[in-house]
């Protein structure tokens, strides 16, 4: 079950723009969103300033940068988001179990000594882009939901404290780290959508209703011709 979150709260924007002034943009039109994601695209492009002004505007932001290094340069790199006022943290899980660990105290630690909430730290499965068969074609066993059960046991063990997965293992996810933790699941598109790129995905009301508790939305929101319309008819799509 999906922990008790407002509707309008679950739906994380993604800012996949080229630069400030369009995401600046995006965000005016979206003024009932609260959390925006700023991946690896518009981070390269804009830097640490780009948090600044999405945090001025009164938004959370979601830095998906999917860390995967050495443990001390991921813990480093996460100090960094803490003192940057994000609010949530992409590590991949296959960085292993010290990686995280190491992500997990260096956010713990920067939080405490700057009397901060400390950021959600998400552990990232396998990318909703590829299927089993693209695992096999990088060397790992051809079974997408085995793998992702196998990392989020790993990530809860590092003390994530959540999981990025596809909205096709939620269920799967949830049975492995139990009720506490959160999901978040990318791959959502409303009732009628393009798929677009992504090749496993599932409408809003569903991955909620499996377990989803936070719903990463993109090109459906912030491509419509009202913005503000399409994101209030995917919170009211998804009920009371």
């Amino acid at each position: 079950m999906a922990h008790p979150i407002p509707n309008a709260q679950r739906i994380i924007i993604a800012l996949d723009v080229e630069g400030r002034e369009p995401a600046l943009a995006l965000i005016r039109k979206l003024d009932k969103a609260r959390v925006f994601k700023v991946g690896l695209e518009l981070f390269t492009a804009e830097g640490p300033g780009l948090l600044r002004d999405i945090r001025e505007m009164g938004k959370d932001v979601f830095l998906d940068l999917k860390m995967h290094d050495i443990p001390n340069t991921v813990g480093e790199a996460v100090r960094m988001g803490v003192r940057h006022g994000v609010s949530m943290m992409t590590i991949h899980t296959s960085g292993g179990r010290e990686m995280m660990a190491k992500a997990a105290e260096a956010a713990r630690a920067e939080s405490e000594r700057r009397g901060t909430v400390k950021p959600i730290l998400l552990g990232v499965t396998i990318l909703t882009s590829l299927k089993s068969e693209d695992l096999g074609m990088i060397g790992m066993a051809a079974d997408a939901a085995g793998q992702v059960r196998r990392l989020a046991g790993l990530a809860r063990k590092a003390g994530m404290d959540g999981i990025v997965c596809s909205a096709q293992e939620i269920e799967i996810v949830r049975a492995e780290v139990g009720p506490e933790m959160l999901i978040v699941t990318p791959g959502i598109r409303p009732a009628g959508a393009d798929v677009q790129d992504q090749k496993r995905v599932m409408t809003p009301a569903l991955a909620v209703a499996k377990g989803s508790d936070y719903l990463v939305i993109g090109r459906p929101i912030t491509q419509a011709a009202s913005p503000a319309a399409a994101f209030e008819a995917i919170v009211a799509e998804l009920g009371d």
